[in-house]
């Protein structure tokens, strides 16, 4: 589309598959205002007002509510990319799924019911990456703590801390040998938990439990790890974070 093309409600409902009467609502309650009003009343949309319908939809997948998701795209640390990034990474994990779903019936179409598998049916993959994307962008005490920390570093001293994080994370490959509740894993673990609180936010024993999960969730942040530490760090940190947990109280 020309950035300077303008649209009708009627052609963004069609584009988006968006009814009219939610983007009536949504200019009513200043979500997404047209780019213009026309003298009979009729709203137009232009390059950008699609941009953050984009948004609106995505924040919309995970679940946010509408008054959520004005507050997330209005601040002025809202990071576009970011969400654009979030949303590839959900809608390939939607399609990995679907034709996981479509190859099972073509199977049975071909040759029948082999073997019960229902594997197939299974969306944590998705979820986990739906509430990891969730939690970016969630008014939590530790999100707030995470921005006031973030507020006073440079890109550079960001990037350095990225590093240290990372093969922190990565040391956890070289350990996969040991049992995930061996005292030098174990410290590893706590070693983790303290750069986080100290550099990030308060890392409680709930927030590293998610954490864990997190890492081992698959998508880029599992790719990540393992690209650094080895195949099977994340996994393997996961079941250490997990051990580290479940013996100390949250």
């Amino acid at each position: 589309m020309d950035t300077t093309t303008l649209m009708t409600v009627h052609e963004v409902s069609k584009l988006a598959g968006i009814s009219i009467r939610a983007l009536h609502h949504y200019d009513k309650i200043g979500l997404l205002p047209p780019a213009q009003v026309t003298e009979a009343g009729y709203r137009l949309y232009d390059h950008k007002s699609l941009e953050r319908l984009q948004c609106i939809m995505l924040f919309k997948e995970l679940q946010f509510s509408l008054k959520e998701i004005k507050d997330i795209i209005d601040r002025p640390t809202f990071d576009r990319n970011l969400a654009l990034d979030q949303q590839i990474t959900l809608l390939q994990l939607k399609k990995e799924h679907l034709e996981n779903l479509i190859d099972l019936a073509c199977g049975i179409k071909m040759i029948g019911v082999k073997k019960l598998d229902f594997t197939v049916f299974d969306t944590k993959k998705i979820d986990e990456y739906a509430r990891q994307a969730k939690e970016t962008w969630g008014q939590t005490p530790a999100y707030h703590e995470f921005e006031q920390k973030a507020a006073g570093r440079s890109p550079e001293e960001e990037k350095q801390l990225g590093i240290t994080l990372m093969s922190i994370l990565a040391a956890f490959g070289k350990m996969q040998d040991s049992s995930p509740t061996a005292p030098a894993v174990q410290a590893q673990v706590k070693k983790l938990q303290t750069f986080i609180t100290e550099h990030y936010y308060t890392c409680t024993n709930e927030i590293l439990s998610g954490l864990g999960k997190m890492y081992a969730g698959g998508g880029s942040m599992t790719e990540n790890i393992n690209n650094a530490g080895g195949d099977g760090t994340a996994e393997f940190a996961a079941k250490a974070i997990q051990a580290y947990c479940e013996t100390l109280p949250i």
